[in-house]
């Protein structure tokens, strides 16, 4: 069910993208975007994650891997097809600076504890930096969707996801997918501005 309801809002959101050698605004394509991601940057949508707070470094390589189909079957391959570098950069820049999303609900203590010991475990933060916020070329985890996360890290850990570095795939494999779960709340739920 929540499958077929993403597939006919990408179907439907298709259809705002321009023909071949149209141009859009920068305010054009930031609509087109908001579509899946929020107005803000802070999906609503289940498994599409938050832009908003990621690295611009990061987001830019993501969009590139999508504008070359380095990333292929994904809705975002075509929204990114005939985006220049710059248009990239700049998309990627307008979300940098939006505020990240906070927790969406409180924690569930137990699942975050067992969370927390699978990041610190595994070294999440010798990355993602302690607070999960990403750096460079690093996604921010914090305060990311839930599901989306736990979808992420079961593409990584099963190699369904491609990227631009294996270092993920190494790093889900000794970690057996019962724990995603955990490792997903954890890092949804953890706030790096948190007393």
């Amino acid at each position: 069910m929540i499958r077929s309801v993403y597939s006919a809002v990408a179907a439907l959101t298709l259809l705002a993208v321009p023909a071949s050698g149209a141009t859009q605004s920068l305010a054009e394509r930031l609509e087109t975007c908001a579509g899946c991601h929020g107005v803000d940057g802070r999906s609503t949508l289940p498994e599409t994650p938050s832009l908003a707070g990621q690295p611009a470094d990061y987001l830019t390589v993501q969009l590139f891997l999508f504008r070359e189909k380095l990333r292929p079957g994904t809705a975002m391959t075509p929204f990114a097809q005939g985006l220049s570098d710059a248009e990239l950069q700049q998309l990627s820049e307008h979300f940098a600076a939006l505020e990240p999303a906070p927790p969406a609900s409180d924690p569930d203590p137990q699942a975050y504890a067992r969370g927390a010991a699978i990041a610190s475990e595994h070294r999440c933060g010798s990355c993602h930096v302690g607070d999960f916020s990403g750096q460079g070329q690093v996604p921010r985890l914090a305060g990311q969707r839930e599901d989306y996360l736990a979808k992420a890290l079961r593409e990584y850990e099963s190699g369904d996801r491609p990227g631009y570095d294996p270092v993920m795939a190494e790093v889900m494999a000794p970690i057996p997918v019962e724990e995603i779960p955990d490792l997903a709340h954890f890092l949804a739920h953890f706030d790096p501005d948190a007393d």
